[in-house]
């Protein structure tokens, strides 16, 4: 089995062994922020007309209610569509 600089052996019999100097840090559990919820829209609805204020609250409850950060075209027509809004002819 060839040997390393260290006269260790290597498991493969091609690569070295290479020994680090740092300790493995562990970032799993080490305490985080809460992460705050994206929102779509914006954080504020403050700039917004009352029409536009109530479809960007109703998208976020239906992201809040399906566990869901981004809705697809579909989901966002089922929400204009629970509103009350159609297509008129």
């Amino acid at each position: 089995m060839p040997t390393t600089a260290d006269n260790s052996t290597t498991p493969m019999g091609d690569q070295p062994i290479i020994s680090h100097t740092q300790p493995f840090v562990d970032r799993r559990n080490t305490p985080v922020a809460p992460a705050v919820e994206r929102r779509q829209f914006a954080n504020s609805y403050d700039g917004l007309s009352s029409q536009a204020r109530e479809l960007a609250q109703a998208i976020d409850q239906y992201k809040v209610r399906h566990r869901r950060r981004f809705i697809t075209f579909e989901e966002m027509l089922s929400v204009i569509e629970s509103l009350g809004y159609h297509k008129g002819s």
